[in-house]
């Protein structure tokens, strides 16, 4: 059964995720803005350690990563440590062994795709309305030891965080604002380059720190740069995500740049409505296509 099937057959009419307040608050913050939100899936029997247990072993090793928890908010990627444990022992330990796990793609099992696809049936109406369709619909489950540390880093989905178990603090970023993210680097993260980006102490003061408890959600504006510090327990949280023609021509309009940059042409602006756009993006596809 494809994806919007499986949506189109989910009981809109009785969220399983967000409330009607939820999906006000949605709508009024959507695409641009981060906001705060609540959810119904606490305690949700998927998500219980043994449950989490089975799906990591499971999922194909190129779904999982997994380290130390306890990193500095800027560490660069081929200094992340590694915890000497295997995922099923991370998974099972997570309470005492100062680590960091992300589920990738969670989709792939029908349990899991289920969820997801009835929790993002509940925001569908919105998302069409000012983005298009939800393309490339996708689910992560991250769980972390106390005192774990995420490190500053963007991610190229519109993206809601829903804390399932324990708390945490994430700290967000307005998107676009080329003093946390030089063009250059947006240039490079299109081109597959690590989400992680540097960190300077004096960008502290344009966060937004909001606490997560169970039962609290977050939306992440696509590539807003955020960090997120665990509290004092395990942290459990489900992130739902989705792409759209917008978030799409965004990537290809800093696909186009560094393109036109390679060869010492002028860059253009990326707007804030990318996805009209249109001759900036046919170009990059032209361009694309003769391997310029």
């Amino acid at each position: 059964m494809s994806v919007q099937n499986r949506i189109d057959r989910s009981t809109a009419t009785t969220p399983i995720a967000f409330g009607e307040s939820a999906r006000v608050a949605f709508a009024a913050a959507y695409p641009d803005q981060s906001t705060k939100l609540t959810h119904q899936l606490a305690g949700h029997p998927l998500f219980s350690r043994e449950a989490l247990a089975l799906l990591a072993e499971r999922m194909p090793e190129r779904q999982v990563e997994y380290n130390l928890g306890n990193l500095p908010l800027g560490v660069r990627p081929e200094d992340t440590p590694a915890n000497g444990l295997t995922l099923s022992e991370t998974v099972r330990t997570i309470d005492t062994n100062g680590s960091w796990v992300v589920l990738k793609n969670v989709e792939c099992d029908p349990e899991y795709a289920a969820m997801l696809d009835a929790a993002l049936a509940e925001l569908l109406p919105i998302v069409e309305r000012r983005t298009g369709p939800m393309l490339h619909r996708e689910a992560f489950i991250f769980l972390s030891s106390p005192d774990s540390v995420t490190p500053f880093h963007i991610d190229p989905e519109h993206n809601i965080l829903l804390q399932i178990e324990g708390e945490k603090t994430m700290t967000v970023f307005p998107a676009g604002d080329p003093a946390l993210v030089p063009a250059q680097q947006s240039e490079g993260f299109h081109a597959g380059g690590h989400r992680n980006l540097a960190w300077d102490a004096a960008f502290v003061a344009k966060g937004h720190a909001v606490k997560l408890l169970a039962g609290d959600a977050i939306h992440v504006p696509v590539k807003a740069p955020h960090f997120v510090n665990n509290g004092s327990t395990v942290s459990v949280s489900f992130s739902i995500t989705w792409r759209s023609l917008r978030s799409i021509a965004e990537g290809e309009l800093h696909s186009l740049n560094a393109i036109l940059r390679r060869r010492g042409l002028p860059t253009i602006t990326v707007t804030s409505k990318p996805e009209a756009q249109g001759f900036h993006r046919l170009l990059y596809r032209i361009m694309r296509k003769l391997a310029v």
